[in-house]
């Protein structure tokens, strides 16, 4: 409300209007897209009551998708707004697709601020015999019941008139609705078994939420969960210690069961994991909110009886990361990798998920060269140190530069190495690359190249490795090409003064132990040969303006570590 005049009335009236235009400015910055800048909103997932403590995983944005779109509409210039609009609709579109749906015609005039997606159960019968089928829920929060319903209504009425039959259900006061098909079919495969119409389940729940689910017996789980409160995740212990820990407003919200994640993608560490949480079960938690370059997450990784961290030491990035080139397309730099390591050790359980992971991960990497990482080369490194991974060759191979302070401990690693190379047949030799000795790991081999027998024989060698003393840093590389890089790095055009890294590290803390850094260009090839679900959402065009994502560590409390993502978005 705008007062017309503050000199025509008397201080009474003045007093009434300052407090209705208090009110008033609260109201409309509260609800303002440009509120979002300040982080987001302060709201906790309300459709975790249906979510079972034990999920796998659980996803919810918690503002509703045209604040978004509205708040690029008011930054942009005239150019952005209409192009960034579009994108956004398109977004909407392209995801709610894989349901059947459209987002303007059939959920816009209805959604509310939640929409919530996660993985239930890692398998829905739990019936080995029939492999792993896991459920899946979306839960779209409501702001005119009346209007969703006849959503439902029209949605499975065109359904009907397609030819399905159809299913409605009375459980516990809620109707729910699905083809019959779909009431015994196993969910669908591939890419696009989320939400495949033909097992497509829904219900509107108390005129605040409509669901859907890949499988009735979803739905109904989903119902108990909130008659029994006890069962689901927001009654869960390590749920709430999350939300507490992560208090900063925020857009979106993600709690992950890394036990049920790992039997989820295959790697299960248990031969029977529990579909409850156990008391032990490492969780991730992260809340994600907006500033004007990006994404900023708080993360909180929940391991029960680890002891408090030692505090941060670093201000400043590292020095050894003037040998990681500008093109690189991971990274990863901190001090005493020693001493990181000795922690994780005495931090986790040894029936732990998370290491188990961490050691599985190490020793397949370590088998490609025939060592023990965390002996031969974790032990030596009490300074600095930088991990680079460059970006893949057509064949799909990659590079790596691994820095590290010169020490007393870290020679004592080199020569450990070079006998492990010679036990293993490898020479060991030195070569000039401009003015900079290097030492090269090398397996030589003989060939007649298909000449007379009387002909010499053609000496060929192999580089495993390569290795330099540079100021007060030892370089050791996959290649002589990236030991090149490292060197002129060094010279100009390494990450430390690059542009992309100092945005991707903007927003993270200081002090810190260190970062972590991902250049998205350069890494979405090998992430989704890692990751095919990734190729789904890039379809999407989720991910259509990454740009980077810089990951930091302040430390955390007694049973958490805590870590800040900043991913950073072209303009």
């Amino acid at each position: 409300m705008k007062p017309k005049s503050f000199f025509s009335i008397l201080a009474a009236g003045v007093l009434v209007l300052l407090l209705i235009g208090a009110g008033g400015f609260y109201w409309l910055t509260a609800n303002s897209p440009l509120a979002l800048l300040r982080g987001g909103v302060t709201a906790s997932p309300a459709a975790a009551m249906f979510v079972p403590s034990g999920a796998p995983a659980m996803v919810s944005l918690l503002v509703n998708p045209d604040r978004l779109k509205a708040l690029s509409e008011l930054l942009g210039s005239p150019s952005q707004r209409r192009l960034e609009g579009a994108e956004l609709d398109q977004l909407k579109q392209n995801l709610l697709a894989l349901a059947g749906l459209d987002y303007k015609k059939d959920v816009q005039p209805w959604l509310g601020d939640e929409i919530t997606a996660a993985c239930t159960s890692t398998d829905i019968d739990r019936n080995p015999e029939n492999g792993m089928q896991p459920g899946y829920l979306l839960a779209l929060s409501t702001r005119d019941g009346s209007r969703s319903r006849e959503f439902l209504q029209l949605f499975w009425g065109n359904k009907a008139s397609a030819g399905k039959d159809l299913v409605f259900e009375p459980y516990r006061g809620v109707t729910l609705i699905y083809s019959s098909a779909g009431a015994t079919a196993a969910p669908g495969t591939g890419e696009t078994q989320f939400l495949q119409a033909s097992s497509l389940a829904a219900a509107v729940v108390a005129d605040k939420f409509v669901l859907f689910a890949n499988h009735p017996k979803v739905l109904r789980d989903a119902i108990n969960n909130v008659a029994a409160p006890s069962l689901n995740l927001s009654s869960s212990s390590s749920y709430q210690l999350a939300l507490n820990r992560l208090a900063q407003p925020r857009i979106g919200v993600a709690f992950v069961n890394l036990s049920q994640l790992a039997a989820l993608t295959g790697n299960s560490l248990e031969e029977n994991p529990s579909p409850v949480t156990s008391p032990q079960s490492p969780n991730l938690a992260l809340a994600a909110g907006l500033n004007r370059q990006g994404l900023l997450a708080h993360t909180a990784v929940l391991i029960p009886d680890l002891p408090a961290p030692a505090p941060p030491s670093l201000s400043e990035p590292v020095g050894a990361l003037q040998y990681a080139p500008e093109s690189v397309a991971l990274l990863a730099a901190g001090s005493d990798l020693r001493g990181l390591w000795e922690q994780l050790q005495a931090s986790l359980s040894e029936e732990g998920v998370l290491k188990q992971l961490l050691s599985q991960s190490l020793t397949a990497l370590g088998d490609r060269w025939g060592i023990d990482l965390a002996q031969d080369i974790f032990q030596g490194v009490r300074g600095e140190y930088a991990l680079g991974l460059l970006p893949s060759r057509p064949d799909g191979t990659s590079d790596w530069i691994f820095v590290a302070q010169a020490t007393p401990e870290l020679a004592k690693s080199v020569e450990r190495l070079d006998e492990i190379a010679r036990s293993r047949g490898l020479s060991t030799g030195s070569l000039t690359l401009g003015n900079q000795q290097v030492s090269a790991w090398t397996k030589l081999s003989a060939s007649d190249a298909g000449g007379p027998k009387s002909s010499p024989l053609t000496l060929s060698a192999q580089v495993l490795g390569v290795r330099a003393e540079a100021g007060n840093y030892e370089i050791f590389a996959s290649s002589i090409a990236a030991m090149e890089l490292a060197l002129s790095a060094a010279k100009g055009g390494s990450a430390l003064a690059a542009l992309p890294f100092q945005e991707a590290i903007s927003a993270l803390p200081r002090p810190n132990y260190g970062y972590a850094y991902l250049d998205w260009t350069a890494t979405q090839p090998i992430l989704e040969r890692q990751l095919p679900l990734l190729r789904l959402v890039q379809r999407s065009g989720a991910l259509k303006h990454l740009r980077g994502i810089g990951i930091s560590s302040a430390g955390g409390d007694q049973g958490v570590l805590t870590a800040d993502v900043f991913i950073r978005l072209r303009s």
